[in-house]
């Protein structure tokens, strides 16, 4: 079974806090939500004129999830709030008083994906109540940057219970622990997977910016769906020690955003070198400057290829993409139709390589991460939820656990050929080949279909992705909103070779900039059919 089978109000609220006066919205007219629906330069520039405080705006944010996460339309967005939010805001502002200002992210408020471990008084459990109120040895690498740049971690946001590798027969946004995710822009659909709070969250404006996991579809998915920004780094880059993991030959944190310079802004401050994540040394300073990418024209004379053999899902889809590339050509690009090769011949070895590491990369996490919870490997996990399945599993299994506690060890020539076959078709005769042959600077296609009905009875529904192949291969990924479908968003994905996420960026951005296709949700209960 394919990966993306299973895997997967404007309301300016709150008191501006004791420490800064009310913040006023900024740019009047283009952030419907104000402040809160505001990016980071702009609320950075408030800050720096004395108009706001990061007190203030982590008061208006944490009253914001008051009013809209767990009240109002209740999306349910947020598993855990940061109790030391504001003492950590204050901090930021008596540094920026001191003319102590960390970097772009100083003061700014993100919220952090369920399975990114905090060393702090935050749980961190991948949604399932077998680590609940488990408190992690030490921060993950990704936080540990986050706090060194100046960021307010807020909270915890939701997601797919294991980051949806629990099931093949899953519903995207549900855990034990956070309960589902409702989307933003109709609250019986589903926000896809596995980062489906941060999703939910940066389009509900719970927060400046978040970071969501993928090891397949599980940042471009649920960004493209819930109309944002999701940057899926070259794997290397960023860390993934302290991460709760599915499969180290994939697995990567990466930026959810409102626009593709705050996901650029993030995505420098949470990549660099890790110690304990040998990776990182191959990527340093590989990925280019994400801030000098931050420019109009970035698609002039660039080669496109449209892989065309990731189109046919959703007709309509594909009318709001065929728009998109005409977009793309009148900002100078050049398109090549093409197809990508071989993306038919890593699925079944895909799934045979993450259950093979989900084994032994989560046991090793437990044992340095959570060394005083009550499960220290998969098979404890396994006979949790049976005890209590009731709570773990009211609506689908946990086949995939069970087929991973089969597995032998990563020294097992299965595996081992199952990674190879895995490098070789995503890879070498996959992206590399159609790049090399067309001497392409990236590729295009729907990142996937718009957002399914939650339904518990027959689980996810996906319709198209263009995830995987760039997961298996562990190169960059990007999604950008590209227009809507009865009102539901719909992604444009770039993807490109090794370290190539800079000139992605650069695209994205030029990309975004001449179309501005984003537009706030307004938490409908469901679709309008009216509506295109």
């Amino acid at each position: 079974m394919d990966r993306r089978q299973f895997v997967r109000i404007g309301v300016a609220a709150g008191a501006a806090g004791a420490t800064g006066a009310q913040a006023a919205p900024a740019a009047a007219g283009k952030h419907a939500g104000g402040i809160l629906d505001a990016g980071v330069r702009e609320q950075q520039q408030m800050m720096e004129a004395g108009k706001l405080t990061s007190h203030a705006l982590t008061s208006q944010y944490l009253a914001r999830i008051r009013t809209i996460d767990k009240a109002g339309p209740r999306i349910n967005a947020i598993i855990e709030i940061n109790p030391e939010a504001l003492k950590i805001a204050l901090e930021m502002d008596r540094e920026r008083h001191l003319k102590r200002v960390r970097g772009p992210l100083h003061g700014i408020p993100v919220l952090l994906k369920d399975n990114i471990a905090t060393g702090d008084r935050m749980s961190t459990t991948a949604g399932s109540l077998a680590l609940s109120n488990v408190r992690a040895a030490r921060d993950a690498h990704v936080a540990a940057q986050l706090r060194a740049a100046g960021a307010v971690i807020i909270g915890k946001t939701n997601l797919s219970e294991w980051a949806n590798m629990r099931s093949t027969h899953s519903v995207s946004g549900w855990s034990a622990r956070g309960g589902l995710t409702l989307n933003p822009y109709s609250l019986d659909r589903n926000c896809s997977g596995s980062s489906s709070g941060s999703g939910a969250a940066i389009a509900a404006g719970l927060a400046t910016l978040a970071v969501g996991t993928e090891t397949d579809g599980s940042i471009v998915s649920p960004a493209s769906i819930c109309g944002l920004v999701g940057i899926k780094p070259t794997l290397g880059l960023v860390s993934r020690s302290g991460i709760i993991p599915i499969a180290h030959s994939q697995d990567t944190a990466g930026p959810m955003a409102r626009s593709v310079a705050d996901a650029a802004l993030m995505l420098a401050a949470i990549c660099g070198v890790d110690p304990k994540d040998p990776i990182t040394r191959e990527g340093a300073g590989k990925g280019g400057d994400y801030l000098a990418s931050l420019r109009t024209g970035g698609l002039e004379g660039a080669r496109i290829g449209v892989a065309r053999n990731f189109f046919g899902e959703n007709d309509a889809v594909d009318a709001v993409i065929e728009k998109a590339l005409a977009e793309l050509r009148a900002q100078g690009a050049v398109l090549i139709d093409t197809e990508l090769p071989n993306a038919n011949k890593y699925g079944d070895s895909e799934t045979e390589v993450m259950l093979y590491e989900f084994k032994a990369d989560l046991a090793a996490y437990l044992k340095e991460y959570a060394p005083n919870a009550s499960v220290a490997n998969m098979a404890d996990i396994i006979a949790f939820n049976q005890k209590h399945r009731q709570q773990e599993l009211p609506y689908f299994g946990q086949e995939q656990m069970e087929r991973a506690q089969q597995k032998g060890g990563l020294d097992t020539p299965a595996y081992r050929e199952a990674l190879a076959n895995n490098h070789r078709y995503a890879r070498a005769e996959g992206i590399d080949r159609v790049m090399r042959e067309h001497r392409l600077d990236a590729l295009v296609a729907p990142t996937g279909g718009p957002a399914w009905l939650t339904d518990f009875v027959n689980g996810d529904r996906f319709t198209g992705s263009f995830s995987s192949p760039a997961a298996v291969a562990g190169y960059p990924h990007i999604t950008v909103p590209a227009g809507y479908v009865h009102g539901l968003p719909v992604g444009l994905s770039f993807v490109g070779a090794a370290y190539s996420d800079a000139a992605l960026i650069r695209m994205a951005y030029s990309y975004e900039q001449a179309t501005l296709h984003r537009r706030a949700p307004q938490f409908p209960p469901s679709v309008s059919l009216a509506v295109r």
